[in-house]
């Protein structure tokens, strides 16, 4: 029997609750360009591209680590969201398809704003869009060994709030790298919770992610220690009005709670949900606090 996929299995293969990762980078990204060069100085259709950008290639990763994990077989037992391969809801060559088209647009809209910027972006974007497919892909799989978390804090955290400011204003201070930092932690966050809830299925499959080489309680800690320099970059930002995003500590207590307090399996798929709604908070609180100082 062919797979057929439904437009909400798709949606779901598309991991919605991941997407703050890719929207909150580009909202604090473009709030620091303003602050640094003014608002009039911002180019609003870079912005827009910048965010189309993002949210291809989170897409297209969320895909692609379906693909490739599927046709391992490393996701045939599973306790976290719906995966489309592994379920047999989707062909793998028709989640391929939906990778490469998603990392495709990621490639075109980010051709269009080297060209009206800088050469040294499609450099940035090559190396992007290459460590979204060798995450989970390629034959020697990178977030199998435990440096999934290099790639989002890199790509995620780092480039796409600096990169955003530059495709903005073409000027980057050091302020957005520091906000790239609490940014990325956050995301990296996300990630520190899948993978401690697939520890025991990642371990049977030989999957090494960080989760499983730290191992169940290290891992709690580092989750809390990533929601912690979130918090600090704020401080580090120096400036006044940012300081509202402080206030993101009420978010980040309910799901700090339930993962020091043990929680484990399809219970931390609310913690999942509850983190990227932490992500969304700060990223919200942050924006409006660095837009007024502009």
């Amino acid at each position: 029997m062919t797979p057929s996929a439904t437009p909400t299995d798709w949606l779901a293969g598309a991991r919605p609750r991941t997407l703050p990762a890719a929207v909150v980078p580009v909202a604090v990204g473009m709030a620091l360009a303003a602050h640094d060069a003014g608002w009039s100085a911002v180019v609003w259709w870079r912005v827009v591209g910048a965010l189309a950008v993002s949210l291809a290639l989170q897409i297209g990763v969320n895909y692609a680590n379906d693909y490739s994990d599927g046709i391992r077989g490393t996701d045939d037992v599973r306790v976290g969201p719906m995966r489309l391969v592994a379920s047999g809801r989707a062909s793998a060559v028709a989640v391929r398809t939906a990778a490469l088209m998603a990392l495709g647009i990621a490639a075109v809209v980010g051709l269009l704003l080297a060209l009206a910027t800088s050469w040294w972006l499609l450099l940035v974007g090559a190396a992007a869009i290459t460590a979204a497919w060798g995450y989970t892909g390629g034959p020697r799989p990178y977030g199998y060994a435990g440096l999934g978390e290099v790639f989002v804090f890199v790509f995620f955290g780092l480039v796409a709030t600096a990169g955003t400011t530059y495709v903005a204003v073409e000027a980057v201070s050091w302020r957005a790298w520091v906000a790239g930092c609490g940014v990325g932690a956050l995301a990296c966050a996300l990630l520190v919770v899948n993978n401690l809830r697939d520890i025991p299925t990642d371990s049977a499959v030989g999957k090494r992610t960080l989760a499983v080489r730290l191992g169940d309680r290290a891992t709690r800690w580092c989750f809390v220690a990533l929601v912690i320099v979130a918090l600090a970059s704020v401080i580090a930002l120096g400036i006044g009005s940012g300081l509202i995003a402080l206030l993101s500590v009420v978010a980040a207590v309910p799901p700090v709670r339930q993962v020091l307090a043990g929680a484990a399996g399809r219970d931390l798929i609310t913690v999942l949900g509850a983190t990227g709604r932490l992500q969304l908070v700060f990223g919200l609180l942050l924006t409006i606090g660095v837009a007024l100082a502009a």
